[in-house]
C-alpha cells in the first residue's frame, strides 16, 4: 500500500496543515460561496466537528496565502481576491468562565493585541468601544475590509446554565462587544461566529439581526464533518488500511465505520455526516473506539436532565420544531435543544406538513457512550467506579433469572443518595432504561398499548419482561395492572418467554420494597 499522507488529529491551523503535507477533506468550495454569498454568519456544531479547522481556514484566505491552497477548489475561481485583510480573530474555548472579570479579561487581552497591532490608541472605554475603534483603525490603516471570527462564541453562556445571575453578566458583556459588528458595518468585509449552541430570545443575539444562520441550512450542511462520499473517495486508502488491520472486507468496514460514526444530519433530507475526530482517531489507531467521549462530556447535559427531571426514554424520539432547535432559551425547562445542538441527538425524521422534526442518536458511539456517561449522576458515583457491575445484569436478564435481577437492582437503589432523587418514579425509571441500554437489549419505556401504557418493555431474543411500577402501592396491584389490562398480548407471538414483573417503590425506604414476579405458563411459539 502506497504511503498514506499524516492524518492532522488535533492540528486545527490550516497553514501548518498544509506546510507538512497532512491531509485535507477539500472545504474550499463551500467556503468560497460563503464569502461570495454574504457577510455576516453564524455557524452551530457540535464539539469536535472541525469548527476551529474552518476558522482557521478562512483566517488564511483573508490572509492572501493563494500558494497554500493549490489543488483546492478555490484556487481556481478567476472572481476570488487575494487581497491581504485585517483578520480579528478570537478564541473563546481557552478559559473556564467562572467569573464575569474572566471573560472581560480574555476579551481585553485580544483587544491589547490588536490595538498593538494596528496602533490604535487604547482609551479607558467599554469594550464593545474599543471594540469598534479597533475596527475603524484596522480599516483605515490597511484600506481593506475587516474579517471579524469568533470561535466558540457560547462557551461562556455554556458554562453559566443553570446560574441565571451569571449568565446576565455574560449576556451584557457580549452583547456589547459584539454589537460592534453591526455599528461598524460599513468598515466590515466578512465575519463569522461559531459555537456548540444558539442562544436566543434576550441572549447575545437579540440584537445581531444582520447575523444569517447557517446551521440547518441545506446548502452549507457538509461544511463540518465528513461525508460519506468523502469516506469513499479521499479517504478510501484509510479504509482500506483498517479493513486489512481488522481481518475484514472493505465493505464490512465501510458498514462498520457507519453504524459507529456516522449519522449527523443538520437539516431534513440532507446526507448523513461522520465525526470528524472519531473518524481520524479511528483511521490513525485502526480500532473502533468511541474517541469523542474520550474528550470529555458537559457536566451542563445531564445537570439539565437532572434539574428537570427529564425520562431519558423519551430522548430517543423527541419531537420538536425547528424555533426549539435554533434557538435555546436559558430559563426553559426542555433540555433536548441544547441536547441536540451539543450533538447528542441528530435529526431522524421531518414532518413537512407540520413541520416538526424526530430526534434520536445519531450512532452507536454516541448513544452507548453518553448511555455509560449518565448512569453514574443515576446512582452512586463511587458504586458505578468500582462495584457497579453491568455483567452481572446482563447474565440475569439473558438467563431469565428476574429474581436475582431485581435483587441487584435494589442492591443499586441502597446505594443511591437520597440527595440524587426527586421524581422517585422517573428516577427508578430512568435507572432501569440506563441498565437496559447498557446490557445492549432493546428497551421501551412507558410502552402505548389500546388499554394503556407499560412502565417498561425490556426484550432479549430468548425473554420478554413487561414490568409496571407503582409508587407507596403493592406490587400486587402493579401485577394485576399487566394482567388486567393485557399488557402482555402484543409480544404473545414473538416465541419469547414472557415474564411479567409487578413492582412497588416505597418513599420512605427510597428503594423496592415489594416484587411480584409471573412468567407466563407458556409462549405460543415456545421459548427458543
Amino acid at each position: 500500500m502506497a504511503q498514506l499522507k499524516n492524518l492532522p488529529i488535533g492540528i486545527q491551523n490550516f497553514e501548518s496543515l498544509r506546510k507538512n503535507n497532512f491531509l485535507y477533506i477539500d472545504k474550499t468550495e463551500l467556503i468560497y460561496n460563503l464569502i461570495k454569498g454574504g457577510r455576516y454568519y453564524f455557524l452551530s456544531r457540535p464539539r469536535r466537528f472541525g469548527k476551529s479547522l474552518l476558522m482557521s481556514t478562512i483566517h488564511t484566505i483573508f490572509d492572501g496565502k493563494r500558494e497554500l491552497f493549490d489543488g483546492l477548489a478555490i484556487a481556481d475561481k478567476e472572481d476570488m481576491n487575494w487581497a491581504k485583510h485585517p483578520v480579528l480573530h478570537i478564541d473563546l474555548n481557552t478559559n473556564k468562565y467562572d467569573a464575569k472579570e474572566v471573560l472581560e479579561k480574555k476579551i481585553d487581552e485580544s483587544l491589547s493585541i490588536w490595538e498593538k497591532e494596528y496602533d490604535c490608541e487604547r482609551k479607558d472605554l467599554p469594550l464593545g468601544m474599543r471594540f469598534e475603534n479597533v475596527i475603524q483603525r484596522a480599516y483605515d490603516k490597511t484600506g481593506q475590509g475587516v474579517v471579524i471570527l469568533v470561535d466558540e462564541y457560547d462557551k461562556p453562556m455554556l458554562q453559566a446554565i443553570g446560574n441565571e445571575e451569571l449568565q446576565n453578566e455574560f449576556r451584557g458583556t457580549l452583547k456589547g462587544f459584539y454589537g460592534a459588528l453591526k455599528s461598524m458595518d460599513g468598515c466590515i468585509q466578512f465575519a463569522l461566529l461559531t459555537g456548540v449552541t444558539k442562544f436566543g430570545k434576550v441572549s447575545v443575539f437579540s440584537d445581531l439581526n444582520n447575523l444569517k444562520d447557517i446551521s440547518m441550512d441545506h446548502r452549507y450542511t457538509t461544511i463540518c464533518g465528513i461525508t460519506e462520499e468523502e469516506l469513499k473517495g479521499t479517504m478510501l486508502p484509510y479504509v482500506e488500511r483498517m479493513a486489512e488491520a481488522n481481518n475484514m472486507t472493505t465493505n464490512e468496514c465501510f458498514e462498520k465505520l457507519k453504524q459507529q460514526y456516522d449519522g449527523y444530519h443538520f437539516c431534513e433530507d440532507s446526507v448523513g455526516m461522520y465525526n470528524p475526530f472519531s473518524l481520524l482517531n479511528a483511521f490513525d489507531e485502526n480500532r473502533f473506539k468511541s474517541y469523542w467521549f474520550e474528550t470529555g462530556t458537559p457536566t451542563y447535559l445531564v445537570e439539565l436532565l437532572q434539574r428537570d427531571e427529564y425520562n431519558l426514554n423519551d430522548m430517543e424520539h423527541a419531537k420538536v420544531d425547528a424555533d426549539t432547535l435554533n434557538s435555546i432559551d436559558s430559563t426553559s425547562q426542555d433540555p433536548i435543544p441544547v441536547i441536540y445542538q451539543s450533538g447528542y441527538l441528530t435529526i431522524k425524521d421531518y414532518d413537512q406538513e407540520f413541520g416538526e422534526y424526530t430526534l434520536g442518536f445519531p450512532n452507536d458511539e454516541v448513544e452507548i457512550g453518553f448511555t455509560k456517561f449518565l448512569l453514574p449522576w443515576y446512582i452512586s458515583k463511587e458504586r458505578s467506579r468500582s462495584a457497579f457491575d453491568l455483567k452481572n445484569f446482563v447474565l440475569d436478564i439473558r438467563s431469565g433469572n428476574a429474581e436475582q435481577f431485581v435483587k441487584r437492582l435494589k442492591s443499586l437503589f441502597a446505594d443511591t443518595p437520597y440527595m440524587l432523587i426527586k421524581d422517585l418514579e422517573n428516577h427508578y425509571q430512568n435507572v432501569i432504561w440506563l441498565i437496559s441500554k447498557l446490557a445492549g437489549f432493546y428497551v421501551q419505556a412507558e410502552y402505548m398499548t389500546s388499554e394503556g401504557r407499560i412502565d417498561l418493555v425490556l426484550q432479549t431474543p430468548k425473554f420478554c419482561y413487561v414490568m409496571e411500577f407503582k409508587l407507596d402501592g403493592t406490587a400486587e396491584e402493579a401485577l394485576a395492572q399487566i394482567e388486567d389490562k393485557h399488557y402482555t398480548l402484543p409480544f404473545e407471538q414473538n416465541g419469547q418467554q414472557i415474564i411479567r414483573i409487578g413492582m412497588n417503590f416505597s418513599k420512605e425506604t427510597r428503594n423496592i420494597d415489594g416484587v411480584k414476579i409471573s412468567p407466563l405458563p407458556s409462549s405460543p411459539k415456545g421459548v427458543e
